[in-house]
This record gives structure tokens, sequence and C-alpha cells, in this order.
């Protein structure tokens, strides 16, 4: 059963009849379903198509938030062969919320880093909704170390509320651990590339995504703290969660425009949980190509290009 969001109930409503139709003509009815099927497949299709050609950026949080959406082990599943997954920090224990380690992305040797939410109850308790304690930032410096070590380039894939805000992460050093992730991605001297998925949480994403590339889903958000959240301070109110996200200027047209990211990764009509192979296709084409504009830098060219982009953000011309 496909799951829909609120604003896409006429959408629902035209693809409920078609199933309906759809089992008469399996039933063996004698009616020929197929003319009408096709009527109304064109309808869901136009009404997908201007439905999602202006979605506001509260529709597409949601769409970034959809339980469907393909989540970090489905992109590496997809695109990285050989994946050996590293675990533990070394120092306190393992984050599932983190997932860290090796493997091959089209020949080259390449370390992966990303938040997994989980795909049904069992995997999001298990991976905390991907959100990171200060273990999974620490296990992601460790990565990233021996990343640089063995010259291999670096994968980030983003898709977070945030970091964890629990005491336990507090206690162990949720803040000291985000900064020196930070500062491992600005000191490697190989290229790093991250993709926003999905949610792109405050320092929680920042935290592995200060990279020489930045790319963003088309339906993704990026934001220093989530709208209920950015609500319940401006307005002490978090059902004004809407009024916050159309300003907080969330969306990936918004940051691209704003030279936050580099580049948006477009997603099937309806959204990326409607084709998942596509969208991870697309994906892999994008950081394949941004790892090749980087190809021939040295350690200190590839700091320095990290280093000048995220300076010139917010600088005017």
């Amino acid at each position: 059963m496909r799951s829909y969001l609120e604003f896409e109930k006429p959408v629902a409503d035209l693809e409920g009849q078609i199933q309906e139709l759809r089992s008469l003509g399996e039933k063996g009815e004698a009616v020929d379903v197929q003319e009408e099927v096709a009527k109304l497949e064109a309808k869901a299709n136009q009404a997908l198509l201007e439905l999602y050609q202006k979605l506001t950026p509260w529709q597409k949080t949601l769409v970034a938030r959809h339980p469907d959406r393909p989540h970090c082990l489905d992109y590496v599943g997809a695109l990285i062969e050989d994946f050996t997954p590293l675990a533990g920090d070394r120092a306190f224990g393992d984050d599932p919320a983190i997932v860290a380690g090796l493997g091959r992305f089209r020949g080259t040797a390449v370390a992966i880093i990303g938040n997994e939410k989980g795909s049904d109850t069992k995997s999001r308790l298990k991976h905390n909704f991907g959100m990171a304690r200060p273990e999974g930032y620490r296990k992601a410096v460790r990565v990233m170390q021996l990343a640089d070590r063995f010259a291999m380039p670096v994968i980030s894939l983003v898709d977070t509320a945030g970091a964890f805000p629990g005491i336990d992460a507090e206690e162990r050093g949720q803040a000291e651990a985000i900064a020196r992730s930070t500062d491992a991605c600005l000191a490697l001297g190989v290229p790093n590339v991250a993709v926003v998925i999905g949610e792109g949480g405050s320092g929680g994403a920042i935290a592995i995504a200060t990279a020489n590339r930045v790319l963003m889903l088309e339906h993704a958000i990026y934001s220093v703290i989530s709208p209920e959240g950015a609500a319940s301070i401006l307005w002490r109110d978090s059902a004004r969660a809407q009024d916050a996200a159309t300003n907080m200027k969330i969306t990936a047209q918004d940051l691209l425009r704003f030279k936050v990211i580099d580049q948006i990764v477009p997603e099937p009509l309806g959204g990326a949980h409607r084709a998942p192979e596509d969208v991870m296709t697309a994906t892999g084409q994008a950081i394949e190509k941004a790892f090749a504009d980087l190809s021939g830098l040295g350690a200190d060219e590839i700091r320095r290009h990290r280093r000048d982009k995220f300076l010139a953000i917010g600088r005017t011309l």
C-alpha cells in the first residue's frame, strides 16, 4: 500500500479508483476497464504534476520526511560495491544512527558516512530515527581520518532531523563531538561530497556535510532547526511550523540561490519514494560528476577549495 501525504488526497482518490477498476478486470468481470484506467491514470499524473510544480516549503518538508523515501542504506546498497561497515568510536561504543564504512563507488575505493533513519518501527528504534549521539560523530571522525590516511574520497549521505538532544548525549559531549566532526570534514586532504537525501537538520547534518560539494535532492530540506522548533521559539506555538518553513528558506531551490548548496538532484514526479531506483541512479551520477570536477587537485588545494566555499556563503558580490 502506497502512503499518501495529506495534500496528495486528490491523487490518492484517483489512484484508488484505478485500483478498484483493475481489481474488476482481474476478477474477469464482463467489462473492458483498460480505456477507463488509461483516462484515470492520465488524470492522476496531471494532478500529481500540478501539485508538485507548486509545493510549498511545508509540503516539501512533508515529502522529505515521507516514510517510504529511500534512506542511507538504500543508497549504499544501490551505489556502493563491497561495502564493509565499520563500528564504534574507540572511546564509548557504537551508534547505529550513523552508518560508516568502506566500499567501492564505480571502481574507486571510498569511505561512506551517513544518517540512517530506518524503514520500519524496529529499524527506526534501532537507528534512533537517524539522530546521532556523540559516539556516532566520533565514529564519523575515525572513518574520515582513515579515508585521509589511505587517500580515499568521502561520500556523506545526510538525512537527520538533528543530533540527538537527550541527556545522555549531552553528558558525553554532544556539542564537542559535532564540532570535531565538522573540523575533520574541513581538514580532509581528499575530496568529499555530501548529499542531503531527506532532512538536513542543524549541526547534526553539518557535522558530516561540510564538503567540497554539497548536493541536495529536489524535495529535501536543509535548515538550522526544524520548522516546528523554530515556531516554538519564535511564536511559542509549534502549530505555526508552516509559517516557519516558509520564512526559513529551507528548500533546495532557495539554498542553491544563496549558494549554500552546489547542485539540485532532480526527483521523479511525486517524490523520491515513487521511484527510488531512478533517484538513486541520478544521485550516483551527480556524485560521480562532483568527484570528476575535483580530480587532479592536491591535498592543499582540496582544503583551500572547501574553506573558500564555506567562507563565501552569505557574502554579497
